[in-house]
């Protein structure tokens, strides 16, 4: 069921799938909450979980401003993740994030623990945006050279934002008919800063494709000094073949996060592919 909640002075996008009696799962969009499968959010619920997926601030249904200079930050963003757990449940959520919003989880984790009851961090790294740290694989350089070197689509045209997003699969290792659905799913759901839908804003269309408002917000202090103060059960899940946060990062936040489980997923690049689903979501159900 897709709805709104309105917390910390904003709204964000929600869809829910399950029984809301049952332990709640909070999945953070990358930026939107398109970025978790529909499969992996109805298998989990399917195992028993109050599945939510949300919109960041910023992104889809969820309140906008400008993409181009937000007015919040990685923490406001944590803020959001530990208010809109209780909103939606009594009981602690276990904080699930992907990419992106893998940072969030971790200073949300961080912040206010006893908001979750578990974490789920599936190809993120320990660090923002950014410089890397030296002892963490950076992004594929000849991938990166091939992605970026796409020329940008008209962002108003849902077929070639769709194309773009399936090319930028392929260069990625990912499945790009799956991604072609994916972008046209997002481009619909994009909405102006007045809330109206679809927009006209060519820069709320990319914001929503690329999450490029990660690279303009401000992340400090840096949080994977304090890893070793997350307590609660994490599962760590990360591709492979994944050449934009490659498989160094999930296994530095496996061992810098105590009680917690590295999943590697030999196939997988920075999508969880079909296949791999049941195992992410039976490992996810075990926390």
């Amino acid at each position: 069921m897709m709805d709104t909640c309105e917390v910390n002075g904003v709204v964000l996008g929600v869809e829910r799938f399950g029984e809301s009696t049952a332990p709640p799962v909070l999945c953070l969009g990358a930026p939107t909450m398109l970025s978790w499968p529909d499969a992996l959010c109805e298998t989990l619920a399917d195992r028993g979980r109050f599945v939510v997926r949300c919109d960041l601030r910023g992104s889809g249904a969820s309140t906008r401003g400008n993409p181009e200079a937000p007015d919040y930050t990685l923490r406001d963003l944590a803020a959001d993740a530990a208010a809109l757990a209780a909103c939606l449940s009594s009981a602690p959520a276990h904080l699930a994030g992907i990419g992106i919003s893998g940072m969030v989880a971790q200073v949300a984790a961080l912040d206010h623990p006893g908001a979750f009851s578990a974490l789920t961090l599936i190809g993120s790294r320990p660090v923002a945006p950014g410089p890397v740290d030296e002892d963490l694989p950076d992004h594929d350089d000849a991938v990166m050279g091939r992605l970026f070197s796409q020329t940008m689509p008209e962002w108003t045209d849902i077929d070639a934002v769709a194309d773009h997003a399936a090319e930028g699969a392929r260069v990625l290792g990912n499945d790009p008919e799956e991604a072609r659905r994916g972008a046209m799913r997002i481009w619909q759901r994009t909405r102006s800063a007045d809330g109206k839908s679809p927009s006209s804003d060519p820069a709320a269309y990319m914001a929503d494709q690329l999450g490029m408002v990660f690279s303009r917000l401000d992340c400090r202090p840096r949080w994977r000094e304090r890893l070793p103060e997350i307590g609660l059960p994490t599962l760590v899940v990360q591709g492979r073949q994944d050449p934009f946060f490659p498989v160094g990062n999930g296994e530095a936040l496996a061992r810098e996060i105590p009680n917690s489980r590295l999943l590697v997923l030999d196939e997988a690049a920075t999508a969880i592919p079909a296949g791999d689903i049941a195992e992410v979501a039976k490992a996810m159900a075990s926390l």
